[in-house]
């Protein structure tokens, strides 16, 4: 299945082939997303919250930490996940909450899922079937099993940033420590290079092309056979990273560094750069 999948192709399915459609729409502020969720949302599309189902509860590990392995396969089994049948997850902002589901999927060993290209949006935009009705799925049957995507500690990351290639998928005045709104300390991993998670889509928030995406990161430094990996403020919008390296035509995953900056700037031992860094 490839990791991005349009409208169209979603609609395209026949009824008894239809994956299951996961809702994962999340705001830092505005409205809970389960409100938007209630009030419309794909048909049979099940909500799944990033906060308590795709993440654990904020701590030392950071604010987004990657779930526990049992309440994760609990909360996918309730949407109705199942053993080698496709996902496909929206949102409705720039598809990184979308990613995280993507990434969280494919780190437990379920290949067949894909991020749905423009998220809500796009769907709505083509005039497509929305509902209130909240559907009732039979439980699922996936073994959530970790281990299926490359993961980076703090030390793994600053490492990486040194002898490979870092991107730090924040909005780049975060990366330059000009403003830091929600960490303890503002800058950026040192040696790390920016790579705001916006960048990934267009002004319609469709996914950019392979090509455009492969020479984005080629002129971000990244060239063939350098490892590369990547870091947020916490371990959200970095899966678009991830994400968009694949679609670029990356065949090695890039690893996520999962507490990103809400990990890191919690040590004071930890340095934190400021000023453009490399990217």
């Amino acid at each position: 299945m490839d990791a991005l999948l349009s409208p169209a192709q979603l609609a395209a399915f026949p009824a008894r082939e239809r994956p299951v459609v996961l809702d994962v729409r999340w705001r830092l502020g505005g409205p809970p997303a389960a409100e938007s969720y209630q009030e419309g949302h794909l048909p049979g599309a099940v909500f799944v919250d990033l906060d308590t189902a795709l993440a654990a509860p904020p701590g030392e590990g950071g604010r987004h930490p990657l779930p526990d392995p049992a309440v994760l396969q609990r909360e996918l089994r309730k949407a109705g996940v199942r053993a080698g049948h496709p996902v496909v997850v929206y949102d409705d902002a720039d598809g990184s909450v979308a990613a995280r589901a993507w990434w969280l999927l494919r780190w437990v060993g379920h290949s067949e899922v894909a991020v749905l290209d423009g998220g809500y949006a796009a769907w709505l935009a083509e005039g497509r079937e929305v509902t209130a009705d909240v559907p009732s799925p039979e439980p699922g049957d996936i073994e959530v099993r970790p281990g299926g995507m490359p993961v980076l500690s703090a030390d793994d990351a600053a490492a990486l940033a040194r002898e490979g290639v870092l991107f730090d998928a924040r909005a780049h005045v975060r990366y330059t420590g000009e403003t830091e709104p929600v960490d303890p300390r503002a800058g950026h991993i040192p040696g790390a290079v920016s790579a705001p998670s916006a960048e990934h889509v267009g002004a319609d928030g469709r996914w950019r092309s392979p090509s455009e995406l492969a020479e984005r990161f080629a002129s971000l430094g990244l060239a063939d056979g350098v490892p590369a990996g990547a870091y947020c403020g916490s371990g959200v919008t970095a899966s678009s990273v991830v994400l968009a390296l694949e679609v670029a035509g990356r065949t090695e995953p890039a690893a996520l560094y999962a507490g990103s900056w809400s990990h890191w700037s919690r040590d004071p031992e930890r340095p934190a750069a400021t000023g453009p860094g490399r990217g």
